[in-house]
């Protein structure tokens, strides 16, 4: 085993910083004037690396790592869970239960015309007039060459009923995206598809389960804070949440 495993979270990122450039843009949730994603390429990230990047706040997008350094906003901040200390609340049982006929299926990333047209219906039942499209986003955003990557199928009755894009390490999964049917939006299946993340990761001695931003004053990411207990990164530390 090499000992750059051993090594700490910043030294390993440090080797890296110098590659990493910003690009100002729009915030996409509009919460302030100017945002900043602070970014590099990458060609490969080895389990070490990734372990590392995600512990200090940063998330994948395609084969790029960033973080955010907007100037005048520290809204994004990361959220994780620990599957070891979770227990799921009232509101997460029922679900369960209603989704208690939903069959799993986890398999590496694969592009089909399935999943694309209901990602597109997603997108035009969740961000009308955005001009998201589906075979962009599998291209762009979700396949990549620089960590493993695999996709969490829902099945109801045989029809697909959401699709989870994960990333997989160790001793971590990063949640990278999850669209779903909006026919099916009462059994709560963006609640269902992080329990049973969670589930698989006690199931794999997986020690963190990475779900991305909660955005402080955008309530969509809210629900997110339901999971408890939780951590939020800010501060170059993370806090209990």
């Amino acid at each position: 085993m090499s000992t750059e495993i051993n090594l700490p979270n910043h030294v390993l990122i440090g080797r890296y910083l110098k590659h990493f450039y910003d690009i100002p843009t729009h915030c996409a949730y509009g919460l302030s004037d100017r945002a900043l994603y602070r970014q590099a390429q990458f060609g490969f990230v080895d389990d070490p690396l990734m372990n590392a990047f995600l512990a200090s706040g940063f998330r994948r997008n395609g084969n790029t790592m960033y973080t955010m350094g907007c100037p005048d906003c520290d809204a994004c901040r990361s959220l994780r869970i620990d599957p070891r200390l979770f227990t799921p609340n009232r509101s997460q049982k029922r679900v369960l239960k209603k989704c208690n006929r939903v069959k799993t299926v986890v398999n590496p990333l694969e592009f089909t015309k399935e999943k694309i047209d209901l990602l597109d219906q997603f997108f035009a039942s969740r961000f009308p007039g955005n001009d998201n499209d589906a075979a962009n986003y599998y291209g762009t955003f979700f396949v990549n060459a620089i960590t493993d990557t695999y996709e969490v199928e829902y099945r109801l009755d045989g029809e697909l009923l959401g699709v989870a894009v994960i990333d997989a390490g160790r001793r971590w999964l990063n949640a990278v995206y999850f669209y779903f049917d909006d026919r099916f939006k009462s059994l709560s299946p963006g609640i269902y598809n992080i329990l049973f993340l969670l589930d698989l990761c006690l199931k794999q001695d997986i020690r963190h389960l990475y779900l991305g931003y909660a955005i402080e004053g955008h309530q969509p990411m809210a629900y997110k804070k339901r999971f408890k207990p939780h951590e939020i990164f800010y501060g170059n530390r993370w806090h209990q949440g």
